[in-house]
């Protein structure tokens, strides 16, 4: 069995040329996606590991998040 391979080919192209192809979640369709993760939800709030945000819980996430980067970067975000 002789393989017709292009070695020269193969060995000049340089690694820019690659394409990146989506893997895993990101080469799936978008509902698909949606279905898998919840699925897990559900698995997860049946096991007792789901956590339900308050409306207050979830208010002091938001601001903790819109804040974060800020910090970072060295600039203090603004509590209200």
């Amino acid at each position: 069995m002789q393989l017709d391979l292009d070695i020269e080919a193969t060995e000049a192209a340089p690694a820019a040329e690659k394409v990146r192809r989506p893997r895993g979640f990101a080469a799936m369709d978008p509902e698909k996606v949606r279905a898998i993760a919840s699925k897990g939800g559900r698995a997860a709030h049946r096991v007792g590991t789901a956590h339900r945000f308050t409306s207050e819980e979830a208010r002091a996430a938001g601001r903790k998040g819109g804040n974060a980067p800020h910090v970072r970067r060295g600039r203090q975000g603004t509590t209200s």
